[in-house]
Parts: structure tokens; C-alpha cells; sequence
């Protein structure tokens, strides 16, 4: 099988700040979580529920509300981890593998979406580690200077509890966003590839033959 890698340049965007601000909203603080831990964080989450304030972005989302299975693995002795999506588009199980580097600041993720030109900064914005995740994603296209607000609720589970869904909610009310355009995703499966070739999440492929796995 081969698969198809996407590669995002290392890159640290990091600060000796852990307080950055809403670029959509431009006063909305954003902080993550105290004493952070990437070790806890990493290993499987699902994508149960997402909002954002780019209309292209949530109509694609509406017209496939599917949870979407992810597997976070540090890379040894380097500052990033792969992040693999798996999720069922158009019936089929499609796999995209992302590299996403770390920063100086823990708890916030860096990378960079060629097909958008879009530089993106993820914060783990709260989480108990076995349950569940609140995450904020802020990017910037550029050139345009077009900026977008991204809220998502990961789960250890396919399902979350009202008391973690009322977090998740006012997180994106915190952050200017109507609760009630936020999608729930449904669980259609596991997803299993087999021997499909993985998507590419950009158009910077490396396709890596079995015998190297």
C-alpha cells in the first residue's frame, strides 16, 4: 500500500506568551490550558462537533455532517506530531495524514494549509484528557488577510456528555458565534481504509512504498 503524506515545513510560531487574541472578534482573549500535556492529549479523539465562521467551511460541513476519527502521535525527538483524519466521504473511508509542529507554548499547534494559503494556530482551549477537548483554530489567508474562527469539540467516544456539550457551547458563544449554527456529527462507523492510498491534505504529496513502513 502506498500512502500520501502531507508535509507541513517546521516551523515555531511560538511565543512566551500563552495569550493571543481572536483575530476575527480582535478582543476576545485566548489562552490555553495551565500546565498542559501533550503526552495525555495524544492518542485517539473524535471530531463530534464543529462551528465556524467561514460560510464555505460550514456549508461543506452541512452538506457531510460525519465524525471524523483522529489519532495524534508524537514524532520522536522532533518538535511535531502526525494528526491522521479518517471519515467516510461519499460513502468511501478516505485517510489524510497532516504534520503539524509544536510550539514554544504549550498546548498551541502551528501549520500551514498550501491550498488556502492559510497559516493556521490551534489551542487546546480546555480538556480532561479521557473525555473530552475544546479546540480553537484561527487562521489568516493570505494575502487576502481573510480570517476565520473554527471551534470543535473532540471526544474520547463517538458521544459526549450535556455537561461537556453546554462547554463546548460556550466557548463559541464566548467567541461571537450563534450556538445554534453549530453541527453536530454523526457516527456512520468506524472507518477502515484497508488498502486504499491516503488523500493527500495539500497538494505536497511524498508517497512512501510499503517495504519502508
Amino acid at each position: 500500500m502506498q500512502r500520501v503524506v502531507f508535509l507541513v515545513p517546521f516551523l515555531v510560531v511560538g511565543s512566551l506568551w500563552t495569550l493571543q487574541m481572536d483575530p476575527v472578534l480582535g478582543k476576545t482573549p485566548v489562552t490555553t490550558l495551565e500546565n498542559f500535556d501533550f503526552e495525555q492529549f495524544s492518542g485517539r479523539w473524535y471530531e463530534v462537533a464543529v462551528v465556524s465562521t467561514c460560510p464555505h467551511y460550514m456549508q461543506r460541513k452541512k452538506s457531510d455532517p460525519i465524525i471524523v476519527a483522529l489519532e495524534l502521535k508524537h514524532v520522536p525527538s522532533q518538535h511535531n506530531f502526525t494528526m491522521t483524519s479518517s471519515t467516510f466521504k461519499n460513502g468511501t473511508c478516505r485517510e489524510t495524514l497532516t504534520v503539524i509542529s509544536l510550539t514554544s507554548t504549550p498546548g498551541r499547534f502551528f501549520h500551514h494549509v498550501a491550498r488556502f494559503g492559510a497559516d493556521v494556530d490551534c489551542f487546546v482551549v480546555d480538556t480532561n484528557y479521557n473525555e473530552y477537548a475544546l479546540m480553537l483554530q484561527l487562521s489568516t489567508e493570505k494575502p487576502s488577510g481573510n480570517k476565520t474562527t473554527i471551534v470543535k469539540l473532540y471526544s474520547r467516544t463517538t458521544s459526549v456528555s450535556p455537561l461537556v456539550l453546554g462547554k463546548f457551547k460556550a466557548l463559541i458563544r464566548l467567541h461571537g458565534i450563534s450556538e445554534d449554527t453549530a453541527i453536530m456529527n454523526q457516527h456512520k462507523g468506524e472507518c477502515f481504509p484497508g488498502d486504499q492510498m491516503k488523500e493527500a491534505a495539500d497538494n505536497h504529496q511524498v508517497f512512501v512504498p510499503e517495504s519502508s513502513k
